[in-house]
């Protein structure tokens, strides 16, 4: 258990990343690789993934530099996952080039003590092997993690939409106590079922903390081992209701093309309640969801369960289906 403890300064510092931490979703992304548990959850992009490593020859790097780096144990080096990854693949990447040789050793010493590790993993401590390493990580991103990107930032915008709400209606009480049956918030304390069977405290101490969903983690949420750091918190978003696979000969996509439609997929970039819909585009309650059933249907929308009611959020089909050109002038006819 990881008991994070919050000071009244902490509460008004939570932060919630808006987007897929790149470095961060690597490192979940093999995890996912080294365990069945969980793999159903990712299945397609778990096969996917095996043939894209052989095709690009990656599995070598996989294999002897990549798994034994981020090993799923209690420990794997916290210098993998910087910071500054929330500005994008390369800052993380150039963090990890500059990380100080001594601050390398002392972490796959740390990692020695859990696992057993390679001898050539210490050749990290000079920059040309890290070099190599930031390479490996580049070509594997490219490779398995950036062809998932749109499905990996529809589902933190979802969370995002959802946490949104908590704070809204609950404050900081509602948002923390919102984040999943793997953290339990007893203020002021934020207990979390840690991978691992780990037990230790993290007191924050004024710093705040960053919550940062993730596509790759499953069910145990991750922080860094060093308390020093500043304060991360990686969590799997709560899931979305299942809905029916698209079936287009039931719900063709012309329909999907009326003003009245469109006007709610744009009323959803934030995401939106029926009764919300109904007020945006002046229906009745009744019409949005109606109108929402077919969108869902149609693979346009998710829909998630938020306290007594229901908060629909776009799925990447349906992000994309916003981002085309010309989208008003196309959308001519009327479907109630």
């Amino acid at each position: 258990m990881l008991r994070i403890h919050f000071t009244p300064e902490d509460l008004s510092r939570i932060r919630l990343a808006g987007g897929p931490d790149p470095l961060w979703e690597i490192t979940a992304s093999l995890h996912r690789l080294q365990s069945r548990q969980g793999r159903w959850a990712h299945a397609a992009w778990y096969r996917d993934a095996r043939a894209t490593i052989a095709t690009k020859k990656l599995g070598a790097v996989v294999r002897t530099l990549l798994l034994p780096l981020f090993p799923r144990a209690v420990y794997f080096p916290d210098f993998l996952t910087p910071a500054e990854a929330g500005h994008g693949l390369k800052s993380g990447l150039d963090a990890i080039l500059d990380t100080p040789p001594a601050r390398v050793r002392h972490e796959i010493d740390l990692l020695a003590q859990v696992r057993n590790v390679p001898t050539h993993l210490y050749r990290l401590t000079d920059r040309d092997a890290r070099a190599e390493l930031v390479t490996a990580l580049r070509r594997y991103h490219s490779a398995v993690i950036a062809p998932r990107g749109d499905i990996m930032q529809a589902h933190v915008d979802a969370e995002c939409a959802r946490r949104g709400r908590d704070l809204l209606h609950g404050g900081a009480d509602g948002l923390l106590g919102g984040l999943g049956p793997a953290l339990r918030w007893k203020a002021p304390v934020l207990e979390v079922e840690y991978a691992g069977g780990v037990d230790r405290d993290l007191r924050l101490g004024g710093r705040g903390l960053l919550l940062i969903p993730s596509y790759f983690c499953w069910q145990k949420p991750v922080s860094f081992a060093d308390p020093d750091l500043p304060p991360v918190l990686l969590y799997p978003p709560a899931p979305a209701d299942p809905a029916p696979a698209p079936c287009f000969s039931k719900a063709p996509l012309s329909t999907l093309l009326g003003r009245t439609r469109a006007a709610i997929l744009v009323a959803l970039t934030h995401g939106a309640t029926n009764s919300e819909i109904a007020r945006a585009v002046s229906v009745s309650p009744a019409n949005a969801s109606h109108h929402t059933t077919v969108l869902r249907d149609s693979g346009l929308i998710a829909s998630h369960r938020h306290a007594n009611t229901v908060l629909h959020t776009l799925t990447p089909l349906g992000a994309a289906l916003l981002r085309l050109p010309d989208q008003d002038r196309r959308v001519t006819s009327h479907d109630g």
